[in-house]
């Protein structure tokens, strides 16, 4: 099976920096596509940035400019570097990953697996 954990999460102050964590381990293959997500209490889990296994990125508007998106491909692992953070950027952090090629059982899979979260908290 596939498991994403994450680390790196804490509080901060306002302008401060964090950086994000998060392994993928199994019998894997490839990674499609490697993501962060947020969630705030009370609200929905939103899209922060996005990267495929050749680089490319993509990023919500709300975080453009301050947060970076990273990959190692062959440590299956992605970060996210917060820089600029501010109190409306807390929120659980959840780290997804599409794609997953894995083998199994003599079989190989593919499907897609969330982390557990970590908190990040900024205060004013």
């Amino acid at each position: 099976q596939v498991q994403l954990v994450e680390s790196g999460g804490g509080l901060v102050q306002a302008e401060g920096s964090l950086r994000l964590s998060c392994e993928a381990s199994g019998s894997i293959s490839s990674i499609n596509v490697m993501g962060w997500y947020r969630q705030a209490p009370g609200k929905q889990r939103d899209l922060v940035a996005t990267i495929t296994s050749g680089g490319s990125t993509s990023y919500a508007d709300s975080v453009k400019g301050r947060f970076t998106i990273s990959r190692d491909n062959h440590k299956n692992t992605v970060y996210l570097r917060m820089n600029s953070l501010k109190p409306e950027d807390t929120a659980v952090y959840y780290c997804k990953a599409d794609g997953v090629t894995y083998y199994s059982r003599g079989q190989y899979y593919t499907g897609y697996y969330w982390g557990q979260g970590t908190q990040v908290t900024v205060s004013s």
